[in-house]
Protein backbone atom coordinates (compact mmCIF):
# COMPACT_ATOMS: atom_id res chain seq x y z
CA UNK A 1 0.00 0.00 0.00
CA UNK A 2 1.41 3.31 -1.22
CA UNK A 3 2.58 5.66 1.41
CA UNK A 4 0.50 8.76 1.31
CA UNK A 5 1.30 11.82 2.83
CA UNK A 6 -1.08 13.94 4.19
CA UNK A 7 0.43 17.57 4.94
CA UNK A 8 -0.91 19.74 7.45
CA UNK A 9 -1.49 23.06 6.39
CA UNK A 10 -0.38 25.38 8.97
CA UNK A 11 -2.67 28.52 9.84
CA UNK A 12 -0.96 31.60 9.49
CA UNK A 13 -0.79 34.39 11.62
CA UNK A 14 -0.92 37.63 9.86
CA UNK A 15 2.12 39.76 10.31
CA UNK A 16 1.75 42.71 12.19
CA UNK A 17 1.60 46.26 10.48
CA UNK A 18 4.84 48.25 11.61
CA UNK A 19 3.62 52.04 11.11
CA UNK A 20 6.50 53.72 13.17
CA UNK A 21 8.21 54.19 9.87
CA UNK A 22 5.48 56.30 8.46
CA UNK A 23 4.30 58.14 11.98
CA UNK A 24 8.08 59.46 12.16
CA UNK A 25 7.60 60.48 8.15
CA UNK A 26 4.47 62.25 9.55
CA UNK A 27 5.86 63.48 12.51
CA UNK A 28 8.92 65.45 10.65
CA UNK A 29 6.79 66.77 7.72
CA UNK A 30 3.42 68.16 8.61
CA UNK A 31 5.14 70.73 10.58
CA UNK A 32 7.76 71.59 7.61
CA UNK A 33 4.50 71.87 5.34
CA UNK A 34 3.10 73.91 7.91
CA UNK A 35 5.88 76.08 8.28
CA UNK A 36 6.91 76.89 4.82
CA UNK A 37 3.19 77.20 3.35
CA UNK A 38 3.44 80.64 5.34
CA UNK A 39 6.33 81.74 3.12
CA UNK A 40 4.75 81.16 -0.41
CA UNK A 41 2.29 84.00 -1.93
CA UNK A 42 1.39 84.08 -5.00
CA UNK A 43 1.21 87.50 -6.45
CA UNK A 44 -1.70 88.05 -9.40
CA UNK A 45 -1.08 91.30 -12.02
CA UNK A 46 -4.29 91.98 -13.22
CA UNK A 47 -3.65 93.06 -17.81
CA UNK A 48 -6.07 94.55 -19.83
CA UNK A 49 -6.44 93.09 -22.96
CA UNK A 50 -7.22 94.71 -26.50
CA UNK A 51 -10.53 94.30 -27.23
CA UNK A 52 -12.52 94.90 -30.36
CA UNK A 53 -15.55 97.13 -29.26
CA UNK A 54 -16.60 98.34 -32.85
CA UNK A 55 -20.04 99.53 -31.52
CA UNK A 56 -18.41 102.23 -29.20
CA UNK A 57 -18.33 105.83 -30.03
CA UNK A 58 -14.88 107.40 -30.59
CA UNK A 59 -13.80 109.01 -27.33
CA UNK A 60 -10.81 111.96 -27.64
CA UNK A 61 -7.32 109.92 -27.11
CA UNK A 62 -6.06 110.74 -23.49
CA UNK A 63 -2.65 110.18 -22.54
CA UNK A 64 -1.71 106.55 -22.01
CA UNK A 65 1.98 105.67 -21.84
CA UNK A 66 3.41 103.16 -24.61
CA UNK A 67 6.49 101.29 -23.86
CA UNK A 68 7.74 99.21 -26.81
CA UNK A 69 9.97 96.20 -26.18
CA UNK A 70 12.23 95.93 -29.21
CA UNK A 71 15.28 93.32 -30.00
CA UNK A 72 17.84 96.27 -29.09
CA UNK A 73 16.18 98.91 -27.77
CA UNK A 74 13.23 100.06 -25.26
CA UNK A 75 10.81 102.90 -26.79
CA UNK A 76 8.95 105.10 -24.47
CA UNK A 77 5.85 107.19 -26.02
CA UNK A 78 2.42 108.60 -25.47
CA UNK A 79 0.84 106.61 -27.92
CA UNK A 80 1.34 108.75 -30.73
CA UNK A 81 5.34 109.32 -30.63
CA UNK A 82 8.08 108.28 -29.20
CA UNK A 83 9.65 110.52 -26.33
CA UNK A 84 12.41 108.57 -25.72
CA UNK A 85 14.88 105.48 -26.60
CA UNK A 86 16.71 103.81 -24.36
CA UNK A 87 19.07 101.29 -26.12
CA UNK A 88 20.51 98.23 -24.17
CA UNK A 89 23.14 98.49 -22.66
CA UNK A 90 25.88 95.30 -21.89
CA UNK A 91 23.06 93.54 -23.62
CA UNK A 92 20.56 94.62 -21.01
CA UNK A 93 17.68 96.78 -21.31
CA UNK A 94 18.13 100.10 -18.84
CA UNK A 95 15.11 99.51 -16.88
CA UNK A 96 16.40 101.92 -14.33
CA UNK A 97 16.48 104.70 -16.92
CA UNK A 98 13.05 103.32 -18.00
CA UNK A 99 11.68 103.54 -14.39
CA UNK A 100 13.06 107.22 -14.03
CA UNK A 101 11.37 108.48 -17.14
CA UNK A 102 8.22 106.84 -15.98
CA UNK A 103 8.26 108.51 -13.30
CA UNK A 104 9.15 111.97 -14.72
CA UNK A 105 5.79 111.38 -16.86
CA UNK A 106 3.40 110.19 -13.93
CA UNK A 107 4.64 113.49 -12.53
CA UNK A 108 3.47 115.76 -15.28
CA UNK A 109 0.04 113.07 -15.91
CA UNK A 110 -1.01 112.52 -12.06
CA UNK A 111 -4.13 110.70 -13.07
CA UNK A 112 -3.14 108.76 -15.78
CA UNK A 113 -3.02 105.18 -14.52
CA UNK A 114 -2.77 103.05 -17.39
CA UNK A 115 0.09 101.83 -19.51
CA UNK A 116 0.93 99.55 -22.69
CA UNK A 117 3.43 97.37 -23.02
CA UNK A 118 4.09 96.17 -26.57
CA UNK A 119 6.57 93.43 -27.32
CA UNK A 120 8.13 91.99 -30.58
CA UNK A 121 7.61 88.20 -31.13
CA UNK A 122 11.00 87.18 -30.37
CA UNK A 123 11.44 88.86 -27.11
CA UNK A 124 11.59 86.74 -24.27
CA UNK A 125 9.07 86.77 -21.57
CA UNK A 126 11.36 87.65 -18.55
CA UNK A 127 11.57 90.73 -20.26
CA UNK A 128 8.27 91.47 -20.58
CA UNK A 129 8.37 91.06 -16.49
CA UNK A 130 10.87 93.45 -15.98
CA UNK A 131 9.65 96.27 -18.19
CA UNK A 132 6.04 95.42 -16.51
CA UNK A 133 7.74 96.09 -13.20
CA UNK A 134 9.77 99.23 -13.67
CA UNK A 135 6.74 100.79 -15.67
CA UNK A 136 4.50 99.87 -12.50
CA UNK A 137 6.17 101.16 -9.79
CA UNK A 138 9.75 102.74 -8.63
CA UNK A 139 11.64 102.83 -5.14
CA UNK A 140 12.40 106.73 -3.99
CA UNK A 141 14.33 107.77 -1.26
CA UNK A 142 12.66 107.88 2.52
CA UNK A 143 12.25 110.37 5.04
CA UNK A 144 14.96 108.84 6.85
CA UNK A 145 18.65 107.88 5.70
CA UNK A 146 19.11 104.89 4.04
CA UNK A 147 14.79 104.29 3.69
CA UNK A 148 13.78 103.22 0.25
CA UNK A 149 9.97 103.71 -0.42
CA UNK A 150 8.00 102.31 -3.04
CA UNK A 151 5.54 104.34 -5.37
CA UNK A 152 3.11 103.41 -7.74
CA UNK A 153 3.32 104.70 -11.12
CA UNK A 154 1.26 103.05 -13.50
CA UNK A 155 -0.90 100.20 -12.60
CA UNK A 156 -3.52 99.52 -15.14
CA UNK A 157 -1.13 97.67 -18.10
CA UNK A 158 -2.25 96.12 -21.28
CA UNK A 159 0.08 94.33 -23.42
CA UNK A 160 0.22 93.59 -26.64
CA UNK A 161 2.30 93.03 -30.15
CA UNK A 162 4.76 95.83 -31.29
CA UNK A 163 3.97 97.62 -34.17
Amino acid sequence: MPRQHHYKRRAKVPGELDMTTFLNLMVVLVPFLLITAVFSRITIVELSLPSSAGGAAPVEPTFRVEVIVREGVLELGDGRTVIATMPKVDDEYDLQGLSERALALKRQNPDTVSASVLLEPQIEYDHLIQVMDAVRSTSLPGETAGEMRRVALFTDISIGDAP
